[in-house]
């Protein structure tokens, strides 16, 4: 059978026109659209009927890196939920700001790990900035959970969530614990680590219950739905 394709970089360089390695780096940076539909394979062929269309915006700058926030769902570990990401799970509210872009899934850096029985805020990022500032100097960074808890606070046990407990042998920093209601703790400390908040409820007679992770800096979860995702805007900062 005869093939009667040809490689989409050559149709693009023609079309354009551009050289190949120029037409190449238009479909891997997401400008072509082939049939209504976005190609991001460099190595895509398509057949003289097919429609192809360069971006009215298609530029040869390298793509900044991405940022995304997941509200990760509880019984999920944080390195396994980056499966949870694609074009289907992006909150609808957020497609108008940021092109998906295949790419985007790639190469993430997990820079806030979660306990896998705890739900909320999880940080992936490609931004090596990002990644210095949640993983490398990450114990600068506050992060807030609400806790839910059952049994009996032992006394003195409030004072003790702020300050006094160790974990793993160290010393925990100050932190801020708080009362939401009568079952519900509120945790703001830096350098919180998986596990952290679980031992630190048991030394003073309390058992979880769940765990939701809020806030990571300045970037709230807000109204983010479980197991839905979005970009980290150009204005937000951690």
């Amino acid at each position: 059978m005869t093939d009667n394709t040809i490689r989409l970089a050559k149709r693009v360089a023609e079309m354009v026109p551009c050289s190949r390695a120029e037409a190449d780096k238009y479909i891997a940076g997401g400008w072509v659209i082939v049939d209504g539909a976005v190609v991001e394979e460099a190595g895509a062929r398509v057949a003289d009927e097919q429609e192809v269309v360069l971006h009215p915006d298609a530029t040869l700058l390298d793509l900044a890196p991405v940022t995304i926030l997941l509200n990760k769902p509880a019984g999920v570990d944080a390195e396994e939920a980056v499966k949870l990401l694609s074009a289907e799970t992006l909150l609808p509210a957020d497609h108008g700001n940021q092109r998906f872009l295949k790419r985007h899934l790639a190469h993430l850096t997990l820079a806030t790990p979660l306990d896998a029985k705890a739900s909320g805020l999880v940080v992936y990022t490609q931004d090596f900035r990002v990644a210095r500032k949640l993983v490398t100097e990450g114990v600068r960074v506050e992060q807030e959970f609400i806790v839910e808890v059952a049994g009996d606070i032992r006394e003195g046990g409030l004072a003790l969530l702020n300050h006094g407990l160790s974990f793993n042998g160290k010393e925990i920093p100050p932190m801020k614990a708080s009362w939401q209601n009568e079952t519900r703790l509120r945790f703001a400390g830096k350098g919180i680590k998986p596990g952290q908040l679980l031992h630190m409820c048991r030394m003073v007679g309390l058992n979880i219950v769940s765990t939701r992770r809020i806030r990571v800096g300045r970037i709230s979860m807000a109204s983010l739905p479980v197991g839905q995702w979005r970009y980290l805007h150009e204005y937000e900062r951690f």
